[in-house]
């Protein structure tokens, strides 16, 4: 147990702690963006594609193949 608490001490006290840390931060700040651009992408590209679909059901369809 004390391998670990010792381990724990010195990745904190190095330089590799904060820098994880940066690194977290950095990659929480572009989950989200992602997440916000993918939303609002999704609306548009959703409408886009309703509009689509409107105006393809108002082509007849031969189902018969």
């Amino acid at each position: 147990m004390k391998s670990v608490y010792l381990r724990a001490k010195q990745f904190l006290v190095s330089e590799a702690g904060p820098t994880a840390v940066e690194y977290a931060v950095m990659l929480a700040l572009i989950i989200v963006v992602a997440i916000v651009a993918i939303q609002l992408l999704g609306t548009t590209v959703r409408d886009m594609f309703n509009a689509l679909a409107t105006e393809l059901g108002e082509i007849p369809v031969d189902n018969g193949l």
